[in-house]
């Protein structure tokens, strides 16, 4: 088993440093996102490359319209998440315990190594409650490009630390108000944006997704707000505006694609490229 990284030990207990959840940990006791367990007085990285799915999928379902176009790239996740947002999409593989199957890090490699493209995704869940594993295998292959597919709810130093092994991420920006954070996620925003902004300041490359969820976070006063904070970031950072769906613990009614359309033209504003996703045709469409 693997020891996990960022902890300290508070007495009898262990404290994970990993995200901001800090988790207070007695003996054989799990972090709240069910991948860190204490074990024999240490932190144990106990979904070490255990995957819920394993796919090669186009580099555009991530959504990365910017990074290597036109590719293909092997695409796994963990059966773990930090958040517990209520509108989860992926909620069968992300909120509850799921099967999986272990990867090896070199059957993993062996599997990117026999694409055309050598590129991996970590994705599906949350990849950063795979932080380990995720460093093990750019330790072990640097020369494959390593792409995040993330909420981005991770404490500044493991950030900046996985960040030097990362070609490219895909933040998920669920809301520009924190009370929906807070109330729908069970995060802070603040974590988010500080995090955006690390990862421009380590020249990742970086794609936001926002889902729209009506009456809760499409309000054009919020979609102007989070539009003028990625400008001021970056105008050319693409941001993917995404329709909801029903789905886990919400039941409000789905996104339109005229409301998506609409977000889209807002954006569209401040922001060099905006996309509207999951209601075209065509495999993306550009604002």
């Amino acid at each position: 088993m693997r020891e996990a990284m960022y902890y300290v030990r508070e007495g009898n207990k262990i404290r994970c440093q990993l995200c901001p959840r800090e988790c207070v940990l007695s003996e054989g006791k799990k972090g709240f996102c069910r991948s860190r367990e204490v074990i024999n007085g240490s932190l144990i990285a106990t979904a070490y490359g255990r995957t819920t799915s394993l796919a090669l999928d186009p580099i555009e379902k991530k959504p990365l319209y910017h990074f290597h176009p036109g590719t293909m790239i092997v695409s796994l996740g963990p059966n773990s998440c930090n958040l517990t947002c209520k509108f989860c999409q992926n909620w069968e593989i992300s909120q509850q315990e799921y099967p999986t199957r272990y990867v090896a890090i070199e059957d993993l490699i062996e599997i990117v190594k026999q694409q055309k493209d050598q590129q991996i995704a970590f994705t599906y869940t949350e990849p950063l409650m795979w932080y380990e594993y995720i460093l093990d295998f750019s330790a072990k292959a640097p020369e494959i490009d390593i792409v995040l597919v993330t909420n981005g709810y991770i404490n500044k130093e493991p950030w900046r630390n996985i960040l030097k092994v990362v070609k490219a991420v895909n933040i998920d920006i669920k809301s520009y108000r924190d009370e929906f954070y807070r109330q729908l996620c069970g995060g802070k925003l603040d974590i988010i944006l500080a995090n955006i902004i690390i990862a421009k300041e380590m020249d990742v490359h970086i794609e936001l997704t926002n889902l729209i969820i009506p009456g809760y976070n499409n309000s054009e006063e919020e979609l102007n707000d989070l539009a003028k904070f990625i400008a001021s970031v970056d105008k050319n950072i693409p941001l993917h505006i995404s329709a909801y769906r029903p789905c886990y613990k919400m039941t409000v009614r789905p996104t339109t694609r005229e409301e998506v359309e609409h977000a889209c033209e807002i954006a569209s504003q401040y922001l060099t490229y905006v996309y509207a996703g999951n209601v075209y045709s065509s495999r993306f469409s550009r604002r």
